[in-house]
């Protein structure tokens, strides 16, 4: 078994991704958006919100827009050499994108009582207007409190799909309760609940298309019988950093985890397999599609 040659070297850039929930009948759903088609990164595929981070987020007034200070922001997201306001920047990237991909908004108005307009801030955002004025604009303060970390995803140095790299950190919340998620109908095209393993049954079953990183996080959320369930875990953990380590073996993509034989990280990172092999343009654990509950 070999390395895979290396196809991109660049410094992954900084992104933010927020893991959205909500309780139904049967357990914690999470909303997934499918990338527009002709998107030039992971076209296609059903993903979380999230993108890149932006300098304005990491300048934002936090006395003003933020619930936490940088420090608190920092410390929460156990990253020491990441520097305070790049930490904060994150979770602010993160509830940016939220809002523009799906239109939810987890803030508060400043002022007592007055009413918190998703759709408007959206249309703003949209329109052009920079997040910190949408903010001052609507007398908004975000609600990173709402953000618990989850785990930390680099891309490998080969990607498997798309050719950026990112160095991502995934949050977990809870959808606001009385706003709509509704994609962008630009950048997303599509957007669905899902419990976790009915999304991974149809991305098993061909209906849709996720992304390793998407699969991993599906499977780990799996195991959880509600949403309170993710976030205590979340806020009971350091989040885990994951850099896979591709391969190819006798012709066969595989991409290693932390706590596999072939991976230089010995500690287990997640729960499920440690391994995942792209065949007939599916990743699947080598032992099948179970191995990803076991």
């Amino acid at each position: 078994m070999q390395p895979a040659a290396s196809v991109d070297s660049e410094t992954p850039r900084a992104a933010a991704t927020v893991v959205l929930l909500r309780e139904a009948d049967t357990g914690p759903e999470v909303l997934l958006l499918r990338r527009h088609a002709k998107a030039s990164n992971m076209a296609g595929i059903y993903v979380f919100p999230g993108g890149k981070l932006d300098a304005e987020d990491s300048t934002l007034d936090a006395a003003t827009h933020l619930d936490q200070p940088h420090a608190t922001l920092h410390a929460s997201l156990n990253e020491p050499d990441t520097d305070g306001p790049i930490a904060a920047g994150l979770y602010v990237a993160a509830l940016r994108e939220a809002l523009e991909e799906c239109g939810l908004l987890l803030a508060e108005p400043l002022d007592a009582g007055a009413p918190l307009d998703a759709d408007q801030a959206r249309a703003l955002l949209r329109a052009g207007q920079p997040f910190a004025q949408v903010l001052a604009a609507l007398r908004l303060r975000l609600q990173t409190r709402h953000l618990a970390p989850w785990s930390r995803w680099i891309t490998p140095l080969a990607p498997t799909m798309g050719t950026r790299r990112f160095d991502t950190r995934f949050f977990v919340a809870q959808a606001p309760a009385g706003q709509t998620a509704r994609h962008d109908d630009e950048e997303t095209t599509d957007s669905v609940w899902l419990a976790p393993r009915k999304a991974l049954e149809q991305y098993r079953d061909g209906a849709i298309d996720l992304a390793p990183p998407q699969i991993m996080s599906l499977a780990h959320l799996a195991r959880h019988a509600s949403v309170a369930s993710v976030l205590s875990a979340a806020r009971s953990q350091r989040p885990p950093l994951i850099l896979p380590e591709p391969f190819d073996h006798d012709g066969v993509r595989v991409l290693c985890y932390p706590g596999d034989a072939m991976h230089p990280v010995r500690e287990r990172a997640l729960p499920g397999p440690t391994r995942l092999h792209y065949r007939e343009r599916r990743f699947t654990p080598e032992a099948g599609f179970d191995a990803l509950f076991d």
